[in-house]
């Protein structure tokens, strides 16, 4: 099983900005086409007062910073001329995370949605979304927000795909604040299969495809896990992707790039669950050959040997 999807985190908030402009952009770009990736997702259009896009409603009514480029219009552009279906990601205002009710993030992003597809629709490569409220367990407000903003993305886009991207809650779901990098109180598959259940039920005609972060449990647990989340998605009507993490949750410095070994464990425990797609978080800051860590160009050349075409990037 191959990569062919990442995601793009330009508005940064526990991982360093590369401060790259259109040139680095396209370079990005033009690696990820080499290793076979066909579409990008945004992983937030904004984040807090910051903005990957200048959003007159965000700037006028919650005082956000008008960014210095316009990255979705990039970013759309550099699909356009590369190929690749772009997924624009809703607004992330932080609430959520300070007070854990996901309903906070509704009224906003309604805006934000229907605005976006008013300002970019009209590209052809702007192929869906993606919405950027993580979640893991049934928390506070999680059902209704995910459908009510899935359904407004079909509305205003006549119905183009919806995506999350949730994580298990598994022995490495700890906070990036965090020291510790296990806890006890992890989910069991059957509480895990139980949840899901019930989300999924809730949500299932507000969204398209769901591709669980696999970092959060350990490598000889992940398959079984990600064969309940299949079984689940198929029950469902859902694509199930996976979103192999290519950044190291076992390391005390969090994030560094994934030892290539343990990247190829998740894809293949992946392929034997069926997964249907896999897609990264993220390229650009852990894979890419121009990312600022030295780990990364490494971990692509392995990939590349691997799957592509041997020491073409040596």
């Amino acid at each position: 099983m191959q990569i062919t999807g990442t995601f793009i985190d330009e508005i940064s908030h526990d991982i360093p900005h590369q401060n790259w402009g259109p040139k680095e952009w396209d370079i990005d770009f033009s690696h990820m086409k080499k290793m076979g990736i066909d579409a990008v997702i945004l992983i937030r259009s904004g984040y807090r007062r910051f903005l990957t896009y200048p959003s007159g409603y965000l700037m006028e009514k919650h005082g956000c910073f008008k960014p210095p480029i316009d990255l979705v219009d990039l970013f759309l552009r550099l699909c356009e001329k590369h190929g690749m279906t772009f997924y624009f990601g809703t607004y992330d205002s932080g609430k959520y995370w300070d007070t854990g009710d996901m309903r906070h993030e509704i009224d906003i992003n309604l805006h934000i949605i229907e605005e976006a597809f008013q300002k970019y629709g009209h590209h052809k490569h702007f192929g869906g979304w993606y919405l950027s409220l993580e979640l893991s367990r049934k928390t506070k407000g999680a059902v209704e927000s995910i459908a009510k903003l899935g359904r407004q993305c079909k509305a205003v886009s006549n119905g183009l795909p919806v995506l999350i991207s949730p994580w298990i809650d598994g022995t490495k779901a700890t906070a990036a604040t965090e020291r510790q990098l296990v806890k006890d109180d992890a989910i069991s598959l059957k509480q895990h299969e139980k949840e899901w259940n019930e989300i999924f039920g809730g949500i299932k005609n507000d969204i398209d495809i769901v591709a669980f972060q696999d970092g959060h449990v350990d490598y000889h647990e992940l398959e079984d896990y990600l064969r309940i989340n299949k079984a689940l998605a198929d029950k469902h009507g859902l694509q199930s992707w996976t979103n192999s993490e290519s950044f190291d949750r076992d390391m005390p410095i969090k994030f560094l790039p994934l030892k290539f070994e343990k990247l190829l464990l998740k894809l293949e425990a992946a392929q034997r669950a069926g997964c249907e797609k896999a897609i990264t978080f993220e390229f650009s800051h852990f894979m890419s050959p121009q990312s600022a860590y030295v780990q990364a160009r490494h971990l692509y050349n392995r990939y590349m040997e691997r799957y592509i075409a041997p020491k073409d990037d040596e």
